[in-house]
């Protein structure tokens, strides 16, 4: 029986490494044509040739999600070469692992550039292609910390905070246009993420943070992503045991809140 992503044009950011990269190898195996993106050129290459002997296809498109003019100039080329976007994963983006009193304000603009603005931009550009091929179907990457504030992570959390407004609007907007809109909301998820924030000077933390390496892995967060995809939810949660901080934040505020106290903000 085919499967319902096969022959599907698949866009997905953040590519080179973790949910990204997992994403980019279960849709090539359902035999979707993937265009992988990321800044790093060199592992998207490798996460290409990690999928040759699959039934689809990848193609490797790097740019930085900080470059709007880049992404402006990229979408038209890739529609024009693949002829549509079927589906938009915006998966890429940075962490911080830094207090608010330490952070220059160079450093939240960087992390919304990326995190907000990147993802809008790709966003926006792809949009109009897919109303006028009759629809399609767009994701963007929130992250528990996008429902509340957490330590370490003040700019992080307003950027993915940022999206759910974005998105839900989109979806408003244009379901009549038969485009479908899902947030992702990962949990702890085994990834690089915490080695690639950015503390407080803008470099990298450099180190796994003690929950996420209890998460669950890429391919299950990308598992459980592509079974949210198919059932077209608003609201795509991933991960484990740690998603009940939602339910609590949401019913028990004051609960949550002397928990979030207590909790190794690394």
């Amino acid at each position: 029986m085919k499967d319902f992503f096969s022959g599907k044009v698949v866009w997905i950011t953040g590519a080179s490494s973790g949910i990204g990269e997992a994403l980019v190898c279960e849709f090539v195996s359902k035999g979707s044509r993937v265009i992988a993106s990321s800044y790093d050129s060199d592992q998207l290459d490798r996460v290409a040739d990690s999928c040759l002997h699959m039934k689809g296809s990848v193609i490797a498109v790097p740019f930085d999600l900080a470059d709007t003019a880049a992404i402006e100039k990229t979408v038209p080329e890739v529609v024009a070469r693949e002829g549509r976007i079927d589906i938009l994963l915006n998966i890429g983006g940075i962490s911080q692992r830094a207090m608010i009193k330490d952070t220059p304000l160079w450093l939240d603009r960087r992390i919304m550039e990326v995190n907000y603005f990147g993802t809008i931009a790709l966003t926006k550009a792809v949009l109009p292609f897919m109303i006028s091929a009759g629809g399609g179907q767009i994701a963007a990457t929130s992250s528990i910390s996008g429902r509340f504030g957490f330590p370490l992570r003040s700019a992080y959390s307003a950027s993915k905070q940022a999206l759910h407004g974005f998105f839900e609007t989109l979806l408003l907007e244009h379901k009549r246009d038969n485009i479908r809109v899902s947030v992702l909301i990962p949990g702890r998820v085994r990834t690089k993420i915490s080695f690639r924030a950015l503390t407080a000077s803008g470099e990298e933390h450099g180190k796994m943070d003690e929950g996420l390496d209890k998460g669950i892995t890429p391919e299950k967060a990308a598992d459980q992503i592509i079974r949210g995809l198919k059932r077209n939810r608003r609201e795509i949660l991933v991960g484990s045991s740690e998603l009940l901080m939602l339910s609590i934040r949401k019913y028990f505020p004051a609960l949550f809140f002397r928990m979030a106290e207590k909790m190794k903000p690394t």
